[in-house]
């Protein structure tokens, strides 16, 4: 079974929170249904005394930060008087004296803790601070995406019915592809790709039924067999047929302009189009676009 995406991500955040401060050890988790934050993954670890830990918001130094929403931290953790003791034991046994933890936030509401710490008691500098929330952020932008990712599969696999189906069909088809180069996990990437292949195929048979809606020899040679797309020249279209302006597809692909007219030029040329409009449409006959 493969592991869960949000145990990768924080892994590998806390991975980079060593490698760019040179902290020793950086531990963190999510919080649970029950609203608890388990320590789940550890770098630098010397023990396992930290692994599993429960932390209850207001307990701790990680119970503050979830309290607060904040980023708290203590310069020696057994002597800090404005934190609870609950955890001293475990903290010992791994050594552990100058201590910081950032929250991870997303819509207001804290949904994990990143920690960082030294083995003696000495102040954590701004460099190590200004890390650290850099590394939660990358947690909290992982933890967006996937989120919106598993709202708009929702919606593209509902059977739905009624005259505006196919418009909200490629608003989700848009904003899938969109989405899909920040998915870190390969495999929920993948599973979103196969989507939106599906959205591109029913909008090819839907078209097939219901004639071209422009004439025209492009638009037969784009109708008449396969045509290749680049995955990016399809984003752009998908972003085109959504109506965005090259500038707007750019923002929202996180391209330059110029390179989106770039993809688009390729598109078209590809599918035989003069147009915009055309291009669109002949991606839609040949299962491109929904």
């Amino acid at each position: 079974m493969s592991e869960p995406a949000e145990a990768v991500e924080m892994r590998a955040a806390l991975l980079r929170l060593r490698r760019s401060t040179g902290i020793p050890i950086a531990f963190g988790g999510l919080l649970g249904e029950a609203q608890r934050l388990r320590i789940a993954q550890l770098s630098g670890a010397r023990t396992s005394a930290l692994q599993g830990l429960s932390i209850c918001a207001g307990n701790g130094l990680g119970g503050k930060s979830i309290a607060l929403s904040r980023p708290c931290a203590v310069t020696d953790y057994h002597e800090a008087r404005h934190i609870s003791h609950e955890y001293d034991a475990p903290v010992l046994a791994e050594g552990l004296r100058s201590v910081l933890a950032v929250p991870v936030v997303v819509r207001r509401k804290v949904r994990g803790v990143l920690y960082g710490a030294l083995r003696r008691p000495v102040p954590l500098g701004d460099r190590t601070f200004d890390e650290a929330v850099a590394a939660a952020r990358d947690v909290e932008q992982a933890l967006v995406v996937r989120e919106e990712v598993q709202g708009l599969l929702s919606i593209a696999r509902e059977p739905r019915v009624g005259p505006a189906v196919w418009e909200e069909v490629r608003e989700v088809h848009g904003e899938l592809r969109a989405l899909a180069p920040r998915v870190s996990d390969p495999v929920l990437r993948g599973q979103l790709l196969a989507v939106c292949g599906r959205l591109a195929a029913a909008g090819a048979t839907a078209h097939t039924r219901s004639g071209p809606p422009w004439g025209g020899e492009s638009g037969a040679r784009a109708a008449g067999g396969a045509v290749a797309l680049a995955p990016r020249e399809i984003d752009v279209l998908a972003c085109v047929a959504a109506g965005s302006t090259n500038a707007a597809a750019a923002e929202r692909l996180g391209l330059r302009p110029e390179t989106v007219k770039g993809y688009l030029r390729a598109a078209m040329r590809k599918l035989g189009a003069h147009t915009r409009l055309e291009a669109v449409v002949a991606a839609r006959r040949v299962g491109l676009l929904p």
